[in-house]
């Protein structure tokens, strides 16, 4: 008989055991539920909340987004007297291929891109290399001419270099457009201001040489779906210009454009590339976006001579890729760096 209770007491107890801990799950589960419906927290998790409040969130933005200068309303350029000159302006800059292109139906003077491929949105876009700053801080005297330049000379030197083509004369309706749309854009900035956002960042420099080697890697990885592994972009549908533009061959920008030197490829593709990327969220590091620059750059391109740039060598930025220079440093250490010995020699 003892041998049968045994067992039977034993149940009896883990039974009871079971039951008292189901009860205080619950009561335990309920008075937390009761607790968080009349607003009292888990001083646990009160703590952490104080805290995720307390410390700022780590921004990724090249430049603060408050302080950043924007393009004036659109849907309100037709209460301008010249409006229809403003919107022929920002249509050749959207469309430049189209009416000035190899088969363009104003005039054929340039090599198929649109400005727009290299000045984002119509020139707007923020880092995006734009027009914001053209109208406050032209004429001013460049390095590059030696004498002061108007906004006019300025978009022919883009023609001639960027562009691989013709200047547009002075009085062209078209010329006049360019201007009054790039004049419309920058109407509320200060004379004499660059206003933030406006241009190309500036990457910090690295303490070695971009390597075109490790940039083939990073332009595998992260710019073939739009530029192609040949480089050659993507053309529009009707073949009118380009929705990726080339980076090297026949139909890219010439060796003497801007982009030609790495700091500003570097600086126009950490705010703006790959696909998706912004000045707020940039998606390459400061090594891939100097690594890409050297190897596009390192690609062969259409070259042209303009004797007369740089008359004062030594006002040549430190990655003016031709010689001569006023320093002891080669073509080769001037295009791909190291650049802080070449900053250094360039103080005064």
């Amino acid at each position: 008989m003892n041998k049968i209770a045994k067992p039977i007491l034993q149940l009896f107890n883990l039974t009871l055991s079971l039951v008292g801990l189901v009860t205080f799950l619950i009561l335990g589960v309920g008075l937390i539920l009761y607790l968080d419906v009349v607003g009292v927290k888990n001083p646990i998790e009160e703590k952490a909340l104080v805290k995720s409040a307390t410390e700022p969130v780590k921004s990724n933005a090249l430049i603060d987004p408050a302080e950043v200068w924007t393009a004036p309303d659109w849907a309100k350029v037709d209460s301008e007297p010249n409006a229809d000159e403003i919107k022929y302006g920002k249509e050749l800059i959207a469309n430049t291929a189209e009416y000035l292109g190899p088969n363009g139906k104003v005039k054929k003077i340039s090599n198929g891109l649109n400005c727009q491929n290299c000045h984002l949105q119509a020139g707007t876009a923020p880092l995006g290399n734009n027009y914001l700053g053209v109208a406050s801080t032209y004429p001013k005297v460049r390095g590059r001419s030696g004498h002061s330049e108007d906004v006019v000379m300025r978009i022919n030197g883009c023609f001639q270099r960027s562009l691989n083509g013709e200047s547009l004369p002075k009085n062209s309706k078209e010329m006049k457009a360019m201007v009054a749309y790039m004049n419309w854009l920058g109407q509320a900035v200060p004379k004499g201001q660059k206003p933030t956002g406006a241009g190309i960042y500036e990457v910090p420099v690295l303490d070695r040489a971009a390597d075109p080697i490790l940039g083939k890697v990073v332009y595998q990885k992260q710019c073939v779906t739009c530029h192609g592994e040949d480089g050659q972009g993507m053309m529009k549908a009707d073949q009118t210009g380009y929705i990726y533009p080339p980076l090297w061959g026949a139909n890219s920008y010439n060796q003497r454009a801007g982009l030609f030197r790495i700091s500003k490829f570097a600086g126009y593709v950490k705010a703006n590339m790959p696909f998706g990327a912004t000045y707020e969220n940039p998606i390459l590091t400061d090594e891939e976006a100097w690594d890409v620059a050297a190897y596009v750059n390192s690609l062969q391109r259409p070259d042209r001579d303009f004797p007369d740039d740089w008359p004062d060598i030594s006002k040549k930025p430190m990655d003016h890729p031709f010689g001569p220079y006023a320093d002891e440093f080669s073509e080769n250490q001037h295009k791909y760096g190291p650049f802080k010995e070449i900053i250094a020699a360039q103080k005064p």
